[in-house]
């Protein structure tokens, strides 16, 4: 097997055996080949090397080293990302959080949990419910996905409409800059005084800093809850409904909507019971006390009712709303017995525009003789469309990253953004262009410029270069040059 340390300086790789206990760094290729591309695997690239830490002062002299050396470092939580954010370099250090994994503390009281970035975001509310407490965050991939790609990615997931997003249900945060300051932001108070430097790096994707703790917001399990599944005959009268359940005033907990193809491909895969021939599915959870929770689902039933739901499912008890959820949340892999390959986009929008847009994506779809699987978010306006395509026929693969973009730019031009919950990564550096302006994209390199000028962390992923968005039309760079004169280079 090749062996991949010839990319990196003998010295860098002399300390980093020193820092790292025996099986802390990986060097041959069979070892770093689960490391070359994260959940968007249409992109690859084999990494120098990968060093699994434990402890935080073992990350602080990792990222000592490689400043000395001039090498660049990639963090990684588990990889379940989906825009390319831990995508490696071929000369750069992928650094893995995995190992750190521990629990810190729950504190019930103050409805608190302290993590360390590789614990699993599913594990925090295990761990919190037998104090009658949960955290509310919870990506599709919570099984897997660890609360430090969470933080870089600000994921969000079904229950995001009510609770937030990662941003919204953090504390506090513990973070290493590239020259080996310890940040703490935050704690266990409400708010801090200064600037929101929580929000700052919440959703950075790891070019500002690398997360070795955070306090995470816990919230009371509510005393009752329902999951009402409402079947429609089309995904437009759907998308009405959830408009105007808002509209009513309600906040559900999560409102989930599926095209027909997503929910046959769920049903096919886990069997949560839904009714295969809808040709849309709202899953609408509702919670509070017992009289609020009868109440909403009155009004929730009546308006699902004037838009011509065919179906009305009520789910109170706990078995019952998990296995609905089940399908929602299986959604994506079930995709993937639809075709060989999917791209899976991430943008959001203003509600009231779901089904204009909708409309849109079919005939994007009809136009590239692609399939997609439409699955969202729809409470906030965050959409999923998956575009089914086979890597093995020549030019697909462009094709679905060129109908991709061409969603993204849908989702802008309505009064949208390009992501959601995903990131930008990689995937969607052409689509920034379209959102921003020379100015806004100015002042992020600027940030990033004040944190880590010589570009170490991650570098290449986010923000997309000025030069590019001027070479793809996005922008205008007035008079040949930038507005910031520092910022030439980039």
């Amino acid at each position: 097997m090749q062996d991949s340390t010839h990319r990196l300086p003998r010295g860098l790789l002399y300390e980093l055996n020193r820092i790292l206990p025996e099986d802390g760094l990986l060097t041959e290729e069979e070892e770093l080949r689960p490391y070359e591309c994260d959940g968007l695997s249409a992109y690859r690239r084999l990494p120098a090397a990968v060093a699994l830490p434990r402890e935080t002062e073992q990350i602080r002299r990792i990222i000592a080293a490689c400043r000395a050396h001039d090498v660049p470092v990639i963090a990684r939580g588990a990889g379940t990302g989906l825009s390319g954010g831990a995508l490696p370099q071929e000369n750069a250090l992928v650094l893995s959080l995995a190992r750190l994994n521990r629990i810190l503390e729950i504190d019930p009281a103050n409805r608190i949990a302290r993590v360390q970035p590789g614990v699993r975001n599913l594990a925090v509310s295990q761990a919190a419910r037998p104090h009658g407490l949960f955290y509310a965050p919870d990506p599709s991939s919570q099984i897997a996905c660890t609360i430090g790609g969470n933080v870089a990615e600000n994921s969000g997931g079904v229950h995001c409409l009510k609770y937030g997003l990662t941003v919204h249900n953090i504390r506090g945060l513990k973070i290493l800059t590239i020259d080996g300051e310890l940040l703490e932001l935050g704690g266990g108070t409400l708010d801090a005084p200064g600037p929101d430097l929580i929000a700052l790096f919440t959703g950075s994707e790891g070019l500002l800093g690398i997360v070795v703790e955070v306090s995470l917001r816990l919230l009371p399990l509510p005393p009752a809850a329902a999951v009402l599944l409402l079947a429609f005959d089309d995904i437009e009268p759907a998308a009405q409904a959830v408009a105007d359940i808002i509209a009513a005033g309600l906040i559900p907990a999560g409102l989930e909507l599926m095209d027909r193809l997503a929910t046959r491909a769920a049903e096919d895969f886990v069997h949560a019971g839904y009714p295969r021939d809808a040709g849309a599915l709202l899953l609408c959870e509702l919670d509070g006390t017992e009289a609020e929770v009868q109440a909403q689902i009155e009004r929730v039933e009546a308006i699902a009712r004037s838009h011509g739901c065919q179906q009305i499912q009520v789910a109170r008890e706990e078995a019952e709303r998990q296995r609905l959820w089940a399908g929602r949340k299986a959604a994506f892999p079930a995709a993937g017995r639809l075709a060989p390959d999917y791209y899976c986009m991430d943008g959001t929008i203003p509600r009231h525009r779901l089904p204009e847009v909708l409309r849109r994506i079919e005939d994007l779809s009809q136009r590239h003789r692609l399939g997609v699987v439409n699955v969202f978010h729809a409470g906030d306006g965050n959409l999923h469309p998956l575009i089914l395509y086979d890597a093995n026929r020549p030019g697909e693969l462009e094709q679905a990253e060129a109908m991709g973009t061409e969603i993204l730019k849908i989702c802008v031009d309505v009064g949208g953004t390009v992501t959601g919950e995903h990131g930008v990564g990689v995937e969607k550096l052409d689509a920034m262009c379209h959102q921003f302006a020379t100015p806004e994209l100015a002042q992020f390199h600027a940030v990033k410029a004040a944190l880590d000028p010589r570009e170490l962390l991650n570098p290449g992923k986010a923000i997309p270069t000025l030069h590019r968005c001027a070479e793809l039309g996005g922008m205008h760079v007035h008079g040949g040059r930038l507005p910031h004169p520092e910022l030439e280079r980039f």
